[in-house]
């Protein structure tokens, strides 16, 4: 069992949405060997006992798991464990929270509809409030963005990163976990590009040579950087909300989220 993650959280809806976002929580779980929670609200109040046959599917898909094994095969076998959990609450973001208060969990891979504008005010995103509320890293996978792990062979492509990095929140962990994440799944060495919307260069140990600068919105161009670069998933710091605008419209990171073009890994600074 890989010591950097060990247990994994996986909220979902059982909608399409959650699919591409399980396929990601599942091939991290298999390649740390670690236990991964599948959580479902039920918001109706009823006791339900729900089975995910996606997850079952996928595995013999990837060529990992026959269909004649037992169930018990995910755990002796792929030394995975699973575990399908039900919580009983009316407001998803609370069964969610209420859930990492009562285990600890090294990660958390939600999936995102990325709204924005007035439909985000209004009706919010699960994944930021999650998100927003907790301390664990996350792994968002947004809608319409290329993933980094393929749904039909499993196989994992991780080339590239951009890490964006700023004064503040410090940018040390995220800088780490861009290098780390990649090599408990590729078990290989990925390009790092670290960019710092500004004119000054953060001080990271005297090493600022290599970041990128570039002026400009500082969210249009995070993404645009993305998409220049063709990275396989944006890796950020995050601390937080500051002040009325930023708990209006999400921080730099949730706005990222919303129309960012890969997965986007956020870890909280401190």
């Amino acid at each position: 069992m890989n010591p950097l993650i060990r247990t994994i959280l996986h909220p979902t809806d059982l909608s399409n949405l959650s699919i591409a976002a399980l396929v990601h929580a599942l091939r991290i779980g298999l390649a740390t060997e670690s236990t991964l929670y599948v959580l479902h609200v039920s918001e109706n109040g009823t006791e339900e006992r729900l089975h995910y046959p996606h997850v079952q599917n996928l595995l013999v898909q990837w060529g990992v798991w026959d269909e004649n094994d037992p169930p018990s095969a995910i755990a002796n076998k792929l030394r995975l464990n699973l575990e399908n959990v039900t919580v009983e609450k009316h407001n998803p973001v609370e069964g969610i929270l209420h859930f990492l208060n009562q285990h600890s969990c090294d990660l958390v891979v939600l999936g995102t509809n990325g709204r924005d504008g007035l439909d985000h005010w209004l009706r919010g995103s699960v994944a930021e409030a999650v998100f927003s509320r907790s301390a664990v890293s996350t792994l968002f996978v947004p809608r319409g963005s290329r993933g980094f792990v393929d749904q039909v062979s499993g196989a994992v492509r991780l080339r590239r990163v951009l890490v964006p990095v700023d004064h503040s929140p410090a940018p040390f962990r995220a800088i780490e976990a861009a290098q780390g994440f990649p090599a408990l799944l590729a078990k290989a060495q990925i390009k790092r590009q670290l960019l710092h919307v500004g004119h000054k260069r953060p001080n990271l140990h005297g090493d600022t040579d290599s970041i990128t600068l570039r002026n400009g919105n500082v969210v249009q161009t995070i993404l645009d950087a993305a998409i220049e670069y063709d990275v396989d998933f944006i890796c950020m710091p995050t601390a937080g909300h500051h002040g009325i605008l930023d708990a209006l419209r999400g921080s730099t990171t949730e706005r990222v989220i919303r129309h960012a073009p890969c997965p986007v890994l956020a870890i909280p600074a401190v």
